[in-house]
């Protein structure tokens, strides 16, 4: 298992290779599914569909991972909050509009909150037993700053007002729900370990939006907590952070804070790659080409991976990927011609 052994510091002639969003839309195979389901909950929530989608990609090209398909606001949903989705939308979540609201969500029952998830935790147990045995299952789910903004601000890309407002007038409470998040996260992930993933990755999305004041209780603390419960129960399995669009002082930071309690760093594609690679004596590096660059033709891609290759050691502690999820025009022999690249053909 090539990403799994880079992540516990095993060197390669070249870098193990996935890609955020490889399960999506620029699949034809993957609309054709979608249509027969109907909508993306049905999707997220069968675990025949779930594991046929995460496995479509592997089929077509030779990817190190698969990563488990489903959203990272399934969390808020088992929490008790309204989710559906809306073609050329996106996800519709129901909004806490106080810091008491927000606070009551937390509140579920342990066996309502996995009940709900119970098909999420039988879809990875699914898509371990049909995936090759030299494939790695990634779990994954949202940083507590990334889903208490779709939690409290419906539509993060515009502003994440009510959240900081919370947080500004009520610290130490705000302080202590976004600890709780972080719980109820790790539970989350610990159940998809038991359930058959080898390495799980937490998306903080909108690391990049928190205020400097604010980034100790919003990022580093909750962040912390999550890797340090996961590590108690499962020392052995790797944790990708991936906090977009900070800078790679606040990468370093993070290291020193609490670079014992996890493995592997993911790099978008605002921070230059040669900027950290000397993080790679502390940490596994992922990233950082920019998707669009998948929008282009396959020389151009295959540039564009030799550019970045040349950025890091790629034999040592690196998993090429791109900066932020593949979109969903991309040809299909653009992810080619990158795989290509990066095993050096």
């Amino acid at each position: 298992m090539k990403l799994l052994n880079t992540l516990h510091g095993s060197t390669h002639e070249t870098p193990p290779c996935w890609m955020m969003r490889q399960a999506g839309r620029y699949l034809p195979e993957y609309r054709e599914l979608r249509a027969e389901a109907g909508d993306f909950l049905t999707l997220s929530y069968t675990p025949k569909y779930a594991t046929e989608v995460t496995l479509q990609p592997l089929r077509r090209f030779a990817f190190d991972a698969a990563i488990l398909f489903s959203d990272i606001l399934v969390i808020p949903h088992a929490l008790g909050m309204s989710l559906r989705f809306e073609a050329g939308e996106g996800p519709v979540l129901g909004r806490a509009s106080t810091l008491q609201e927000f606070s009551n969500y937390f509140k579920v029952s342990k066996d309502t909150y996995h009940q709900h998830l119970d098909p999420v935790y039988k879809a990875v147990s699914s898509i371990r037993e049909n995936l090759e045995d030299d494939k790695t299952l990634i779990g994954f789910c949202g940083a507590p700053w990334t889903v208490a903004a779709y939690m409290t601000d419906a539509k993060p890309s515009k502003s994440i007002d009510n959240l900081k407002t919370w947080a500004f007038q009520n610290p130490s409470l705000w302080a202590e729900e976004m600890l709780n998040l972080a719980r109820i996260s790790a539970d989350y992930l610990s159940k998809q370990v038991e359930a058959g993933a080898q390495v799980l990755q937490i998306f903080d999305s909108w690391a990049a939006s928190v205020p400097a004041v604010l980034f100790e209780d919003a990022v580093m603390n909750p962040l912390q907590e999550m890797c340090r419960l996961l590590k108690d129960k499962h020392p052995e399995t790797p944790i990708i952070l991936f906090p977009r669009g900070v800078d790679s002082r606040t990468l370093e930071m993070m290291i020193e804070r609490f670079g014992d309690l996890f493995d592997g760093l993911g790099v978008d594609y605002s921070t230059p790659l040669e900027h950290v690679a000397h993080l790679q004596k502390h940490v596994t590096l992922q990233g950082n080409m920019d998707p669009m660059v998948l929008m282009t033709d396959p020389e151009t891609v295959k540039a564009h991976v030799e550019d970045t290759l040349l950025k890091v050691d790629p034999t040592q502690r690196y998993i090429f990927n791109l900066g932020h999820g593949v979109t969903p025009k991309t040809p299909t022999q653009n992810v080619q011609a990158m795989v290509e690249a990066v095993q050096g053909k």
